[in-house]
């Protein structure tokens, strides 16, 4: 399945891309970034050798993703973990808002290319994008979830091991 990611291609035209460089990064409370632009992600990904952290959720509606937010997003550990290890990027499918065309298209394809059929899922991966004709590569580490088993209380810290060991698979 690894090899099947690896040639995996997103294909963005420039005249997106001016268009998706428009859009907003979203700060969080609790001092966290979140990207919606893949290329922003890519940017920054390249300049700080960190992976992407797309998280992809239904910011309208899906509970268990406001759960992961509330229980683990929100908690001072992981908001140091995901400054130190990765570039966070939010790839939202809401119901009761509308985003723009480029940025539904854009979160629609990464959707298919990591075959997310729940939500909340969380996949890191690093691009590659190829100058001539404005193709992303993919190479995916690996995904997440809710952190099931973890201590109630406690998530942030199973989550936090779980994604380590997502990021053990660094080839960046």
């Amino acid at each position: 399945m690894r090899t099947l990611f690896l040639s995996v291609v997103v294909f963005f035209t420039t005249i997106s891309f001016s268009v998706f460089a428009q859009q907003p990064a979203k700060s969080s409370s609790e001092g966290l970034v979140w990207q919606t632009d893949l290329l922003k992600a890519h940017e920054i990904s390249i300049a700080s050798k960190k992976p992407i952290f797309a998280f992809f959720t239904g910011s309208d509606w899906c509970g268990w993703c406001h759960k992961l937010q509330r229980e683990v997003f929100a908690k001072q550990e992981f908001i140091d973990w995901a400054k130190k290890n990765v570039v966070l990027l939010e790839l939202d499918f809401p119901r009761s808002k509308q985003l723009s065309p480029e940025l539904t298209q854009q979160n629609s394809s990464l959707q298919q290319q990591f075959q997310v059929q729940g939500y909340p899922t969380i996949w890191m991966f690093f691009t590659a994008k190829d100058p001539k004709d404005n193709k992303f590569n993919l190479n995916p580490l690996g995904s997440l979830g809710y952190p099931s088993g973890a201590i109630k209380g406690k998530e942030e810290l199973k989550f936090i091991q779980d994604a380590n060991a997502v990021l053990a698979n660094k080839k960046g």
